[in-house]
């Protein structure tokens, strides 16, 4: 990766994507390392999209990152989120981190607790009951020594013996992978695809996605239109939002909602380090973020008996 030029007027943004091998790849996003240097003497300030569960390993001064729904910052080392469905303002000094992105079958395998209890939070995750056992992930990761290819393979040594798949893993990533088709909007189709009760369907997304489906299908059709929007190259929000609003006034509405201001607002932010990464996710990874990633499947002998 780059070293980037810390005496410069531009911040220097480096990441690299690690795919997860297939055991592990229906659970995650992707691992990256990424390397942030702002212009020295300076801070980077931007906003996390909505998004699935994270665990943010920092190597470096970590930023301060503020809940979504207010409150002190967060300044740990080791910063979990869950999954959200409005922004996280952060301010980012020089620093390096490893990045985990818990898909929610991820969050089914790994995590103890309701996802929707954890909605749009962030927290110390060495402070806390349910997160607190990635704690050794970031003590190795942040010890020193190996390389990223190094780290990369003891990050998944280390979440492929933390915990079996869950019975229900199949049924998860069906109803993912019919939420992130494009022409799907309304919350009766997706439970007649996946072949559940819309009540069955509630429940199954509170409890593994975070939010119930009518908004997990909102918050799709919004990341779609803010994702061509930046990767657009200059369009506007009319030639870039998707066809499924009913005018302008309706995607004006849905994105202050999630977004809690304008998209001129928005548009007229700098976003020195979402920008950097979301073109470099898209050229390496196919897919500029996380909540419009198609699950992977896996194979049928390693779900759980």
């Amino acid at each position: 990766m780059s070293e980037g030029n810390t005496t410069g007027a531009v911040p220097q943004v480096a990441v690299r994507f690690f795919a997860p091998p297939d055991d592990l790849a229906p659970c995650f996003t992707t691992f990256y390392k990424m390397e942030v240097r702002p212009p020295r003497g300076k801070i980077l300030s931007d906003y996390l999209q909505p998004e699935w569960s994270n665990l943010r390993f920092f190597m470096g001064e970590p930023p301060h990152a503020y809940p979504p729904e207010g409150g002190d910052a967060v300044t740990s080392s080791f910063q979990a989120t869950g999954p959200s469905s409005l922004p996280m303002r952060f301010e980012l000094p020089a620093t390096s981190m490893w990045g985990i992105g818990l898909l929610p079958l991820g969050w089914a395998r790994y995590m103890a607790a309701p996802a929707d209890e954890f909605a749009n939070t962030i927290c110390d995750g060495h402070q806390s009951e349910v997160f607190s056992r990635f704690t050794p992930l970031h003590n190795a990761l942040c010890s020193g020594g190996e390389n990223d290819a190094a780290q990369f393979a003891l990050i998944t040594e280390f979440f492929r013996d933390l915990a079996p798949m869950p019975r229900d893993a199949s049924r998860i990533l069906k109803v993912h992978e019919a939420m992130v088709d494009p022409y799907l909007i309304e919350v009766g189709t997706l439970a007649e695809r996946v072949g559940i009760t819309t009540r069955t369907l509630e429940r199954l997304c509170r409890r593994h996605f975070g939010f119930p489906p009518r908004l997990l299908l909102r918050r799709q059709r919004m990341m779609r239109s803010l994702a061509a929007f930046m990767l657009s190259d200059g369009k506007s929000w009319t030639e870039t939002i998707d066809r499924h609003y009913h005018d302008q006034a309706h995607f004006v509405h849905e994105f202050h909602t999630f977004m809690g201001m304008s998209p001129t607002q928005y548009a007229a932010m700098p976003h020195p380090v979402l920008a950097a990464f979301m073109e470099e996710r898209q050229r390496v990874w196919g897919s500029p973020v996380q909540t419009l990633d198609t699950p992977r499947h896996f194979e049928p002998d390693d779900e759980a008996e």
